[in-house]
């Protein structure tokens, strides 16, 4: 019996590695397609306004969109930490998850937020996620900082829910477009909401039923 359940633990171990890696591939794939520097690349196509008349924004956006997918990594290595025998890996990847997001990733995308795409309900949204993604990243910092591990690790899971809104935004995006062929500013309206909020959701679910 303990051979089955630690059989499937390792089986579940292991999805969970291929599937995160498999995401963690196409946010790569997304990534490179504004290496070099590019103005006219994919996303930038529809926001050539923010570009042409804010000089700012592609400031903003390349280091939301460079820093987003080291977040996305660290932070994947500071939450499986001791499962995955990775204990040692987990202080400095949890260092470099937080910097990255305080500093960088969450005050750029609040930036880009206010010009998002889909009118005030999508601007709302993601102002909205950029500042839960940030406190909730300041507050396992802070737990961290007092030692208080427990508390922690849930603020870390809640921080990565709000990480993982670029892959289950863009997951929802797909799933909307392919079965109900909406009109894209309408896609926008509900992936702003639909990317993040299933996901904390969970994330709290999990904690009240002593999961994380």
């Amino acid at each position: 019996m303990l051979s089955i359940k630690g059989n499937t633990s390792k089986l579940l171990k292991f999805l969970l590695i291929l599937g995160f890696g498999y995401f963690f591939w196409l946010m790569l794939k997304i990534t490179l397609e504004y290496i070099p520097l590019r103005t006219d690349a994919s996303f930038l196509m529809i926001k050539q306004t923010e570009v042409t008349q804010r000089p700012e924004y592609l400031s903003f956006f390349y280091t939301h969109v460079y820093t987003s997918i080291f977040v996305l990594l660290s932070g994947f290595l500071a939450i499986v930490r001791k499962d995955f025998g990775m204990k040692d890996f987990h202080r400095n990847a949890g260092k470099i998850y937080v910097l990255l997001i305080l500093v960088l990733a969450a005050p750029s995308g609040m930036y880009m937020g206010i010009f998002a795409n889909g009118g005030l309900y999508s601007k709302i949204s993601f102002v909205l996620l950029s500042g839960l993604w940030w406190f909730s990243t300041f507050k396992a910092y802070r737990l961290a900082r007092r030692r208080e591990f427990a508390a922690h690790k849930q603020w870390m899971w809640r921080s990565f829910a709000f990480t993982l809104s670029a892959i289950t935004l863009r997951m929802w995006k797909v799933i909307l477009v392919y079965t109900f062929h909406p009109d894209p500013m309408e896609v926008y309206q509900i992936i702003a909401w639909l990317g993040w909020i299933p996901n904390i959701l969970i994330i709290e679910y999990l904690i009240a039923k002593k999961y994380l």
